[in-house]
């Protein structure tokens, strides 16, 4: 996954793990320089805006506009002077730079179905399927209403199940199976078979993390 995903640097590893984050950021900045811009906003379904001499991209990632600002390729939030975590930095321009336009299939996979997903399962389950059970498996009532403002919209599977825009193009759908006195609570994410013409394995691991804790990050806020 993308490096340095455990927090603050406390230690030499997470020093180093910063610098990783660093030079990751480095280089996606470095790709979007080389690619033509108009074709990815047509593929990625951003915007290219010119205002006089000032050139940028709009893009919607988690219900929020961001802006990668042309050519210094600076990511910053629309309307906003609220500092962007490098992590989302990385997954704005990669998700930009990798996207193919492919058009949705509405075919659901799971995240083992991704290239390497088996080998970044239980990553995957540590980071993101136990936190949204553990706060969600028994009161899906809770998972409705902290997703609304991430611009959710509800879906026809499990006990209850929402959608979650993370990109124009990368719609994750959240599946909660509430169990009973027999069986405990199950929650699932699915992703339109597309997922890889978007992102990477390694960067639908980080993005579904940062889903899961701004979810619970709104569930707090209530």
């Amino acid at each position: 996954m993308l490096p340095g995903c455990r927090g603050p640097a406390v230690s030499t590893e997470n020093n180093r793990s910063i610098y990783n984050l660093d030079a990751a950021y480095s280089i996606a900045r470095q790709q979007l320089a080389t690619i033509d811009i108009e074709q990815q906003c047509r593929r990625s379904g951003a915007h290219y805006q010119v205002k006089d001499t000032q050139k940028a991209v709009t893009i919607r990632y988690l219900n929020r506009s961001y802006l990668i600002n042309l050519p210094d390729i600076e990511v910053s939030l629309v309307d906003s002077d609220e500092p962007v975590p490098i992590r989302d930095k990385i997954l704005i321009l990669h998700y930009f730079i990798l996207a193919k336009g492919t058009p949705s299939t509405n075919k659901q996979i799971t995240f083992r179905d991704l290239a390497g997903g088996t080998v970044y399962y239980p990553t995957f389950t540590k980071r993101t399927l136990e936190p949204l059970t553990n706060h969600f498996g028994r009161e899906p009532a809770l998972l409705l209403k902290a997703s609304e403002k991430m611009g959710s919209r509800k879906a026809d599977y499990g006990d209850v199940a929402i959608i979650i825009d993370a990109f124009e193009r990368v719609p994750i759908t959240l599946v909660l199976w509430q169990g009973d006195d027999e069986f405990p609570p199950q929650l699932n994410l699915l992703f339109d078979s597309t997922i890889s013409d978007y992102l990477d394995t390694e960067d639908v691991t980080v993005l579904c993390e940062i889903l899961t804790w701004r979810l619970i990050g709104y569930l707090r806020e209530a």
